[in-house]
């Protein structure tokens, strides 16, 4: 069984930087691919990046050239960093995996099996 932890949520200005990290454990992580999403209050829960297990990135349009995401393939840790934070980024941010071979179907929601409990980004 696969748990993932985030961690590195809070509050920042606007204009400021967060990073966050997505710690997993369990058997076969090494088969996983995984991103970031997140739900704002009052909205539907929306792809913020995803990462492929070849390296390869994906990046919603509003996160694009501001959030960086990244592994840590020896530790087997999800980074997400932030910057240039606006207002419109405040949301519960989740990670989450899935391993299922084939196709990596990197933005889309329902392909990811495994997801955090999350952590709160506020931009105000």
């Amino acid at each position: 069984h696969v748990q993932l932890v985030e961690s590195g949520g809070g509050s920042v200005q606007p204009g400021g930087s967060l990073g966050l990290s997505c710690a997993a454990s369990g058997e076969w992580l090494h088969l996983y691919y995984m991103g970031w999403f997140r739900q704002a209050a009052g909205k539907e829960r929306e792809a913020v990046a995803a990462l492929s297990l070849r390296g390869t990135t994906l990046y919603a349009e509003s996160a694009k050239g501001r959030f960086t995401i990244s592994q840590d393939r020896d530790r087997y840790i999800l980074y997400l960093q932030m910057d240039d934070l606006k207002s419109e980024d405040t949301a519960m941010y989740y990670c989450a995996a899935d391993r299922r071979q084939g196709a990596w179907f990197g933005l889309r929601q329902d392909a990811y099996s495994v997801w955090g409990q999350g952590t709160q980004v506020t931009v105000s």
